[in-house]
């Protein structure tokens, strides 16, 4: 796949990030204001998604994904994931367990984040993922912290990675890695010059009940 065919994926995923939401969002039967009750967000911001005016932050997408009891992997895949579940093939048709970089699903968030999906198979409950932070990129903006569901594993790769759990706030360099309860409000943000590259894993996110900012 050429460059120019890989940004012609990208745009579509996002453009069509908006359009999922609000699929899901009028299959449960809750209208935006409801929503953005439920997930502490404004209704004026659950609109602009919807219409892809805006893109969310981290913090935002997990809220909505889970209050909606949407898979993270289909909102990374689009129209894909209604094809059935993501199993990768080698050159010969057959299942592969390998991904390469070039064939990683990935999405772009607000706040200069990326994810790329490291699973060659649809993973229930799990998320995967190379997380990239741009200089100045945090899973939440402004300061505000986010909780959800679930227990996250994360591992540095490159750049000065600042998490903030609760009243903590700790500093991840090349080869530290860090474990927390994803309830326990928390922000994950770029601390350095340089983009941040890191291994992230989440699971158990689907928990039942609500996850929001805070």
């Amino acid at each position: 796949m050429t460059d120019t065919q890989k940004a012609a994926d990208l745009y579509e995923k996002l453009e069509g990030i908006g359009d999922r939401l609000r699929e899901e969002r009028t299959k449960a039967g809750i209208s935006q204001r409801e929503l953005a009750r439920r997930t502490g967000l404004s209704a004026s911001l659950i609109s602009q998604l919807e219409s892809g005016q805006s893109k969310p932050s981290v913090g935002t997408l997990y809220a909505i994904v889970t209050e909606l009891n949407v898979s993270l992997d289909r909102v990374i895949r689009g129209h894909d994931y209604d094809q059935g579940p993501r199993v990768a093939t080698d050159r010969n048709g057959a299942a592969s367990p390998l991904v390469h970089p070039g064939d990683r699903q990935s999405i772009e968030l607000d706040s200069g984040v990326r994810w790329e999906e490291l699973s060659a198979t649809s993973e229930h409950g799990v998320d995967f993922l190379l997380a990239i932070y741009e200089v100045g990129g945090a899973s939440t903006p402004d300061e505000s912290l986010m909780r959800h569901h679930g227990r996250e594993y994360g591992y540095v790769i490159s750049g000065t990675l600042g998490i903030r759990i609760g009243f903590q706030e700790f500093e991840l360099q090349p080869g530290d890695s860090i474990a927390f309860d994803s309830t326990q409000p928390h922000r994950l943000f770029n601390k350095g010059e340089v983009p941040v590259q890191a291994i992230w894993f989440v699971v158990g996110r689907d928990g039942e009940g609500p996850a929001r900012p805070v």
